[in-house]
């Protein structure tokens, strides 16, 4: 997924990186030595992932491992990829509040 992010990812990728909100953001970072998150803010401790429509059919396994990542200190941030494209400037404002 690093060399071929969705386009959702993509997109969220180029507002989010080169610390464009003040904080580094990494890309498909492995915590919990399982779980790979779609972008990770460590010093706000704050993942962001893009959901596209498949997770609708996954909320309980997401949310177990959100619980996890919460025990391991982070806080999770899902978005659906649908207002990534509708919604850019809203998204980025949603992660600009959980960040500060």
């Amino acid at each position: 997924m690093r060399h071929w992010p969705s386009p959702a990812e993509a997109r969220l990728w180029h507002a989010l990186s080169g610390a464009k909100l003040g904080y580094t953001f990494r890309r498909q970072v492995v915590l919990g030595g399982r779980y790979i998150v779609d972008f990770l803010c460590r010093d706000a401790r704050l993942i962001v992932e893009v959901d596209g429509a498949q997770h609708a059919d996954r909320v309980l396994t997401d949310s177990k491992r959100d619980q996890l990542l919460a025990r391991l200190g982070y806080r999770t941030l899902r978005v659906p990829a649908e207002q990534v494209h509708t919604d850019l400037r809203g998204v980025v404002e949603q992660i600009r509040s959980r960040l500060g």
